[in-house]
């Protein structure tokens, strides 16, 4: 039986954020794993996508976009919701979820009446980023967990004169007792264990 199409929720309201612009709360307290809204918007290509917006101020770090899959792109700035008001935190409440080429948000752990709600957008770096890119996408989350930045993969300017020390000490070690450093990476967009997929932001249009 097809979902029903999330278009408002009594879970929620919009109204001004701290973080930025609008953004959206909880109209009452909000049980862990819950549905609360579907992301809607004009369903377009990538290649709409830039055509639409290819006048568009790169120093202008807000988006509607969202990517769906390979094809297919969400934006919300043309028919969206609700949904397209939730700002993002590195260290959010809720996750973005593809399932059957539709995005929800759902809640990861209790959102209380009042709660700001926020997920992580994960914006995709690009090769031909500019050097102030962090800056432009930069992260006002206020979360002690802040990286600074929505992009993904995390390179906070802050950070990185820590990381290349730590790096030259792991080569050292790893050299001397004559192993490999282990290395890790996260998957974009990759499947949960509900076999569902988890999306990111794509850039980019303002979105006040």
């Amino acid at each position: 039986m097809p979902i029903p199409v999330m278009r408002t929720s009594a879970w929620i309201n919009v109204r001004n954020s701290r973080i930025h612009g609008k953004g959206v709360f909880a109209a009452k307290r909000i049980p862990k794993g819950t549905r609360v809204i579907e992301y809607l918007g004009d369903r377009i290509s990538h290649a709409e996508a830039d055509a639409r917006y290819d006048g568009h101020d790169p120093n202008d770090n807000h988006t509607f976009l969202f990517i769906v899959d390979k094809k297919t792109v969400i934006d919300a700035g043309v028919g969206g919701n609700g949904a397209r008001f939730i700002n993002h935190s590195c260290d959010g409440n809720c996750e973005s979820v593809i399932e059957d080429r539709r995005v929800f948000i759902e809640t990861t752990r209790v959102v209380e009446k009042g709660e700001e709600l926020g997920y992580d957008y994960e914006i995709g770096r690009e090769k031909d980023d500019p050097p102030n890119v962090d800056e432009i996408f930069a992260c006002r989350c206020g979360s002690p967990k802040c990286r600074g930045t929505m992009l993904w993969p995390a390179k906070d300017p802050r950070k990185k004169k820590k990381a290349k020390k730590k790096a030259k000490t792991r080569v050292k070690t790893s050299a001397k007792n004559k192993t490999t450093p282990r290395v890790t990476s996260r998957a974009k967009a990759g499947a949960d264990t509900q076999g569902r997929s988890t999306g990111s932001r794509r850039r980019t249009v303002s979105r006040r």
